[in-house]
């Protein structure tokens, strides 16, 4: 019934007609209904499983949810399936910080992250399937800092980042396999700087990487296998030292290769 509540129309504060205040009193009502069942959510994941009023292991169904803020903040999502499919996160700070994620699907499928603050950092999903399909990153500053990616697959298939910048610096990819697969990445930053990539396969085939985007990546790949075969645009700043050494695992198109010294 909670869930089946944040599903319902929400009109965004950017959308509230000019100086009617009715419609903004209204508004403010429903924002802090909302805000409150989300926190009440997160309060119920973070009590230990054992917990007679643990909710952890449950679905939760986020479908086309309007998230504008909330804290859901060291929640424990366990086994089940978590869709934030089509949800729209704009404006406001969420917070997914320190998140897990464990043994269950999570889709944020289709969902529009644009003009907020999403952070996920420090969370784990650990033998999850997480997936992050036809996603969009627009305008907003999504943080997957210091996440830990652990078994399990992970998804952003036809993800666009355009605006705004996503943050995976820190985060630890260990026996995962991450699909960018087709992603688009325009007038933005994404940051890997100092992610470590264990036993991982990454996958970029057919990544778009145009020039204006800002860039930095760790190099220390051994022995995961980065593919970025197909890829076009300009690599990424850093990504092949500039002593010509190769890392290993790392697959490039014949284009970003190197120069023979």
């Amino acid at each position: 019934m909670l869930c089946a509540y944040l599903r319902l129309p929400y009109t965004a504060e950017s959308d509230l007609p000019a100086s009617d205040a009715t419609a903004r009193h209204t508004y403010l009502a429903l924002r802090e209904v909302r805000h409150t069942i989300i926190r009440l959510i997160g309060d119920h994941l973070r009590l230990s499983h054992t917990h007679p009023r643990s909710w952890q292991g449950h679905d939760f169904d986020f479908t086309g949810v309007v998230f504008d803020g909330g804290d859901l903040s060291g929640a424990v999502f366990s086994g089940g399936t978590v869709s934030f499919s089509e949800a729209v996160f704009s404006g406001g700070s969420v917070n997914l910080s320190e998140a897990k994620f464990s043994g269950g699907r999570v889709s944020f499928y289709a969902a529009d992250f644009s003009g907020g603050i999403v952070d996920f950092s420090d969370s784990e999903f650990t033998g999850s399937e997480v997936i992050f399909y036809a996603a969009d990153f627009s305008g907003s500053s999504v943080g997957f800092s210091g996440v830990e990616f652990t078994g399990g697959t992970v998804n952003l298939t036809g993800a666009k980042f355009s605006g705004g910048s996503v943050f995976f610096s820190g985060a630890k990819f260990t026996g995962s396999q991450v699909t960018f697969y087709d992603v688009v990445f325009s007038r933005g930053r994404v940051d890997f700087m100092d992610a470590e990539f264990t036993g991982a396969v990454v996958d970029f085939v057919d990544a778009e990487f145009p020039s204006e985007v800002g860039w930095s990546a760790d190099r220390e790949f051994t022995p995961a296998v980065i593919d970025f075969s197909g890829a076009s645009g300009t690599p990424p700043t850093d990504l092949v030292p500039s002593d010509g050494s190769f890392p290993d695992g790392l697959i490039l198109p014949p284009e970003w290769l190197p120069p023979l010294q």
